[in-house]
């Protein structure tokens, strides 16, 4: 049985420590099963959930060993697999996350045979054993995300050669087994190779999209937020651009578009410990007229216990998605926050959003994931609630828990 180190309106259900393989970021759930990105091990867990109180792992599907795999989407019997070059082997925290510069894959050898840059389509028909069906490679170091919830088109953030840092890429995924790209956007100043010169200092580069009813709302981590028209796929539009940063610290990860309340959450990601950065938050958008998005709120930093004590990473990560088939609201909103575990906002009235749940996991007892500067304090990485209320959370060093929501 795990004991939380604090709990409100959230229940442990199950945990696993994914048989060794603890090193969870993101996590998609279908066909009953827990599908879960890694950072060092290279591949993709495969968890039996159907009995939330003892999942257990049955697969593991490895990528290459030299590229990332932190990143999937699942939707349609599809699973879609991020691989990137592992920038991290060669950088720290602080220069991997300090900015952008042009990339050079050659530092990381041959594209295809050191290291694999693209995305793998695996059938999960039969859900405990992905099948791969298809690849796409990109000319660079890879992709990072993906958003795709079905349908033809996916959007990805691409760190490809002669550009700065990640952009946008849209892909055409009509036919699953021959995956292409058509069409693409960046900031102006990213495409090197085209002599476009930064405006901008800091990083400036897509963690990925949110798209919903042809709108993409993308997080540029120290380029902020932008809102763009996807009518289109070979000719994405610009409809607004908003920066944070500075005088606030960057990193924007998501952005959640709650288009029945003309509403956006933005969330900007802790990167760094946090006697090494300023405090990062969680923002609510006013965007009834999606040229001119105002922040309007901001959700409350947790205080049950003193987090900034502790040290490590207290900040938020990442937030639920609202994907068609999982858990869908427009006033109760899922984070997780590193160090201070998964948290619950109502934002009812979105100009005072009250946290209303909480679930903190104990320390983790071994550690899976290179800190490369990173304190050894939990890392509550991603989350996935679904329909019935059952909530997945990812840690970079304990594997998966599964916790149900008590709230309203």
């Amino acid at each position: 049985m795990i004991v939380p180190e604090g709990a409100h309106n959230i229940e442990f259900v199950g945990h696993t420590d994914q048989a060794g393989r603890g090193d969870g970021v993101q996590v998609m759930v279908a066909r009953g099963h827990a599908y879960i990105g890694t950072r060092v091990r290279r591949g993709v867990m495969v968890t039996d959930v159907r009995d939330p109180r003892n999942p257990k792992p049955v697969n593991f599907v490895p990528m290459h060993p030299n590229s990332v795999s932190m990143h999937l989407q699942a939707a349609e019997d599809l699973l879609l697999c991020i691989q990137e070059a592992d920038q991290r082997a060669l950088l720290s925290q602080q220069e991997y996350y300090g900015g952008s510069g042009k990339v050079d894959s050659s530092r990381f050898g041959k594209r295809g045979e050191d290291y694999a840059a693209g995305m793998n389509v695996y059938d999960i028909a039969d859900a405990a054993n992905p099948r791969k069906i298809a690849s796409l490679e990109v000319e660079g170091l890879g992709l990072h995300r993906i958003w795709w919830v079905g349908g033809r088109y996916a959007y990805a953030s691409a760190l490809l050669d002669g550009f700065t840092d990640h952009i946008l890429i849209v892909i055409d995924m009509a036919d699953p087994t021959k995956p292409r790209e058509v069409g693409r956007w960046w900031i102006p100043g990213q495409n090197a190779a085209a002599g476009e010169t930064p405006s901008w200092t800091g990083r400036y580069a897509l963690h990925h999209a949110i798209v919903q009813d042809d709108f993409a709302y993308g997080s540029w981590r120290d380029g902020g937020l932008t809102i763009l028209d996807v009518k289109d796929k070979s000719a994405p539009k610009l409809i607004a651009h908003r920066t944070l940063c500075p005088p606030f610290g960057g990193g924007t990860h998501n952005a959640v578009p709650l288009h029945d309340r003309n509403l956006l959450v933005v969330l900007d990601e802790a990167t760094l410990n946090i006697d090494e950065q300023q405090m990062k938050y969680t923002w609510v958008f006013d965007i009834r007229e999606k040229s001119n998005p105002v922040s309007i709120a901001t959700m409350p930093t947790p205080a049950d216990q003193d987090y900034v004590k502790m040290g490590g990473q207290f900040g938020p990560h990442n937030l639920h998605e609202n994907r068609p088939g999982s858990f869908q609201s427009s006033t109760t909103i899922f984070a997780t926050w590193q160090s201070a575990g998964v948290r619950v906002f109502d934002i009812t009235n979105q100009f005072r959003p009250e946290e209303v749940g909480y679930f903190v996991p104990p320390q983790p007892t071994q550690w899976a994931e290179p800190m490369r500067g990173r304190a050894k304090v939990r890392h509550t990485a991603d989350v996935f609630v679904a329909q019935d209320g059952l909530i997945y959370i990812t840690d970079y060093d304990a594997g998966l828990y599964i916790l149900r929501w008590k709230g309203n």
